[in-house]
């Protein structure tokens, strides 16, 4: 069962990816920040997925690392640095008000306060540990995206050979620095999540071909 869901999971996020590019740079962005932020919200929550212990985020991670090469793909270096800090500072945003949502006294008659407090109470940790991770690989993304422009010709290769150096290093700063003691097991969250990504990747670079012959004289700008 969860098998399926993650396939239909990837076709969705991917087709928003690609539904946000119809709509320009601006629906680029905003869609890499809420990406962004699901990725930090559903990481703590644990699934079987074909046999092992792993984390239902990374899809989302990805979406967000799509959403930043497409805006550096169409709209420029810049526009893809901007889309990070504007996550970045969404993320931050997200974590200073669900401690302040936190400090609220409940109710006699509330229900949710301590379903509140589980999801929430490693969201510091994974929060400061994100935010780390997320600053440096998508800086190096950003550089090595570059770096790939310059010497393939090729747009969907590009994304995927930048889109598997990047997910290598997120998953595995992330996993130490935010995930090990809390999760069953950090090397199956690295080993699994890393094969999740890559087929994430697999599925969703060939689409990127057909979306720029498909948009490439209609992205308003």
């Amino acid at each position: 069962m969860n098998g399926l869901i993650f396939f239909c999971h990837i076709f969705f996020v991917v087709m928003f990816v690609f539904g946000a590019l119809r709509l320009g740079k601006n629906g680029l962005i905003a869609l890499s920040g809420l990406l962004t932020i699901f990725a930090n919200l559903f990481v703590v929550k644990e699934i079987r997925l074909f046999g092992l212990a792993v984390t239902c985020s990374d899809v989302f991670a990805v979406g967000a690392i799509l959403s930043f090469n497409l805006l550096q793909e169409y709209f420029g270096k810049q526009e893809a640095k901007l889309a990070v800090k504007i996550s970045l500072l969404g993320l931050l945003f997200f974590v200073l008000l669900v401690r302040i949502h936190l400090l609220y006294v409940p109710s006699g008659h509330d229900l949710t306060q301590g379903a509140f407090e589980t999801v929430f109470s490693h969201s510091f940790r994974i929060v400061s540990a994100s935010i780390a991770t997320f600053y440096i690989v998508q800086l190096w993304d950003v550089w090595f995206f570059e770096w790939l422009q310059n010497r393939n010709h090729f747009l969907s290769v590009r994304v995927a050979i930048s889109l598997c150096v990047s997910q290598f290093f997120d998953t595995v700063l992330f996993s130490i620095l935010g995930l090990y003691g809390i999760v069953e097991s950090v090397i199956h969250v690295i080993l699994v999540s890393f094969a999740v990504k890559c087929t994430i990747i697999l599925l969703s670079s060939p689409l990127v071909s057909f979306a720029k012959r498909f948009v490439k004289d209609e992205i308003p700008v």
